[in-house]
């Protein structure tokens, strides 16, 4: 039996847990520094007197930091290995966190949100493809959306310390705490192992060996002495053509509609949804409750979807989510009392969370090992294109008559069409192996 067999075939244990929830500690701080800025928002608009303009351009300059991040960061993940630059851009992204509270100016801050959002986009497609490489073919999506449950838990995490710190001590100190981070990554550099696919496709199948004969010796198996390498893995330098081969095209081309407008939607909604509740006469320390309430909703979100994806697939589930999240956020858009709003916003958070947790599952699953990581980055990038747009497109919309109503609207479309598009196009991974599913 070949390595990969073997590592396949080792039940969810101990390993396969702690992997999870060191791996999910850096999603989870990955989190918190992207939702810290959405609450500083709302004091640096009075602090520094910022239009609408420059508010989404802080928005925005962290997306194409994300772009950059995702891309480089994903075919170095190819090339030097996962946990490497897992580890990197943890550091990275933490202490430009801590520069943001010395900003001195909306120039300076933009500089460092670009740096922030460099480590953040090269981190997320990373973290996701060395735990789905571990991960048993039918519990594979349960995990990576497991894994996504962290995110929301580090909004969490941000909003709790927008409402205790910000008002007290200033935005600045709020940032300040963004660095703290970084003393994460010797605990990652002693625990987490280097991905099994990986060492093999660079030809060092003794360590490979003894990761996956740890695992067995640790699940209770008889461990194998034998290794016998898959011939199928070898060292490969992917390149971008690889993922518009025939076999991946229309895989490409759904997983990036997709990518583009949940990323499109969610930053949209989220990095602006502090500063618009504010816009529309809610008090700052009002506002931060209610945003609070919706973030403690998406953890369900992600639960139940953790529950849906190995049972009734990665496109019903996500095109359900899909769906509901635009409906959700039509219905937030039209105001009415406080309660309203704080239904539907719960409701749209829940299942917009929801389906990013399936995104994260699905995404590496339809690619192989040699080019998983690249092509997840690549979809994280353009993904972070429409990151890139929203903020400002909202800035622009927000101005208008009616444009909260409109703003809404406009992420309710958009979120129907990628729902539409997944279930037109999409394939089925549900229960299958990455070996299966990628040829």
């Amino acid at each position: 039996m070949d390595i990969v067999a073997r590592l396949e075939k080792i039940p969810v244990g101990k390993f396969h847990y702690r992997l999870l929830v060191i791996t999910g500690l850096g999603w989870m701080f990955d989190a918190m520094d992207t939702g810290i800025i959405a609450f500083v928002l709302p004091v640096l608009i009075k602090a520094w007197g910022l239009s609408t303009a420059q508010v989404g351009y802080i928005g925005s300059i962290g997306l194409v930091g994300m772009a950059l991040g995702a891309v480089l960061a994903g075919s170095a993940a190819d090339r030097f290995g996962r946990k490497n630059i897992f580890a990197g851009t943890l550091v990275i992204y933490s202490l430009a966190t801590g520069f943001c509270g010395l900003a001195w100016n909306f120039e300076s801050l933009l500089v460092f949100r670009f740096l922030v959002g460099f480590g953040l986009g090269g981190q997320l497609p990373v973290a996701v493809t060395l735990v789905s490489e571990y991960a048993p073919p039918g519990d594979r999506g349960r995990f990576i959306v497991l894994l996504e449950s962290f995110w929301g838990v580090g909004w969490l995490v941000a909003a709790i310390i927008a409402y205790l710190i910000i008002p007290r001590y200033g935005w600045n100190v709020a940032f300040l705490i963004g660095a703290l981070p970084a003393l994460y990554v010797f605990k990652i550099w002693k625990s987490v192992p280097e991905s099994v696919r990986y060492l093999l496709g660079k030809g060092r199948i003794q360590e490979a060996h003894e990761i996956v004969k740890a695992m067995e010796e640790a699940a209770g198996f008889k461990p194998e002495e034998s290794m016998v390498a898959p011939q199928v893995q070898k060292a490969y330098k992917a390149t971008f053509a690889d993922i518009w081969t025939p076999q991946f095209f229309k895989r490409t081309i759904m997983l990036w509609i997709l990518w583009f407008g949940i990323v499109y939607s969610y930053y949209g909604i989220f990095t602006w949804l502090p500063s618009l509740m504010v816009g529309q006469g809610y008090s700052v320390i009002k506002t931060f409750e209610y945003v609070l309430i919706m973030t403690l909703a998406q953890l369900p979100g992600y639960f139940a979807a953790a529950y849906l994806v190995d049972r009734i697939g990665r496109k019903a589930t996500l095109s359900g989510f899909l769906t509901a999240s635009a409906v959700c956020a039509y219905f937030f858009g039209q105001g009415g009392s406080s309660g309203t709003v704080l239904w539907w916003g719960s409701l749209m958070s829940f299942f917009n969370l929801g389906a990013w947790g399936v995104v994260y599952t699905y995404t590496p699953e339809l690619y192989p090992t040699r080019v998983r990581a690249l092509a997840s980055g690549w979809a994280a990038a353009v993904g972070r294109v429409g990151g890139i747009l929203a903020p400002a497109v909202v800035g622009y919309m927000i101005t208008g008559n009616d444009g909260f109503n409109n703003v809404f609207v406009m992420f309710a479309s958009v979120m129907l069409v990628v729902a539409v598009v997944v279930g037109l196009i999409g394939e089925e991974t549900k229960g299958k192996s990455l070996t299966e599913i990628s040829g």
